[in-house]
């Protein structure tokens, strides 16, 4: 088997080149669309779009991160899952307090510019999510990013269909519904991130006390 495939187990694992191929993917992709859906965003009044430039930036950074990461101790690399977690908290946040600032100003956003920019950044996010999928199950730092790039592609059929429902009814609900469902989804990805993070520090901070237990004094 190539090295793609196979590894040990030991608290500093050996980089995989092929995880480290696909996060550089990643990266590229997710800053080139935080550009694109940003510009587009903002001139086509859509909240929706303005949360998925802002989850792409989120994820841009998540990727650079797990890059700088990805060849430290295995506790190293859990806080970093844990810092992500707190940041895709606060992508959350930000998501529900724009969609309640664009409700409350009344902003009927572009339908068409939308559909062309929601579709995009679908299939930028399908390209990634399918790179990803084979590390879905491992420690809490790929689980963050296997997250954050499954949550970017559901997002991205929300606001087509958000586009879709802006066309038929003639207002900005259906873009404020959806960026407040990608705000919540947001949430529920932070929470799950920071369990598993917090899980396991927890554990090398027991695994550390046994070996300084089993220690012999001097």
């Amino acid at each position: 088997m190539s090295d793609c495939c196979s590894g040990t187990c030991s608290s500093k694992p050996p980089v995989d080149p092929c995880y480290r191929r696909v996060l550089w993917i990643a990266l590229f992709v997710n800053a080139a669309m935080f550009g694109v859906e940003l510009v587009s965003g903002w001139s086509a009044g859509s909240v929706s779009l303005l949360a998925d430039a802002v989850d792409f930036f989120g994820d841009a950074a998540n990727y650079g991160l797990s890059l700088f990461v990805l060849s430290m101790l295995s506790v190293w690399r859990s806080r970093a899952a844990l810092m992500k977690g707190l940041t895709m908290g606060g992508y959350g946040l930000f998501v529900l307090g724009a969609s309640v600032w664009n409700a409350a100003s009344g902003v009927l956003p572009e339908h068409m510019t939308m559909g062309k920019i929601g579709t995009l950044a679908l299939l930028a996010n399908l390209l990634v999510a399918v790179l990803l999928f084979a590390y879905r199950n491992g420690d809490s730092n790929m689980r963050s990013v296997w997250l954050c790039t499954r949550n970017d592609a559901i997002g991205n059929v929300a606001v087509l269909l958000a586009a879709l429902g802006v066309f038929g009814t003639g207002t900005g609900w259906p873009d404020i519904v959806v960026a407040t469902v990608m705000g919540a989804l947001g949430l529920s990805a932070a929470r799950s991130v920071i369990r598993q993070a917090r899980g396991e520090m927890r554990a090398f901070r027991y695994l550390d006390a046994d070996i300084s237990t089993d220690r012999p004094s001097r």
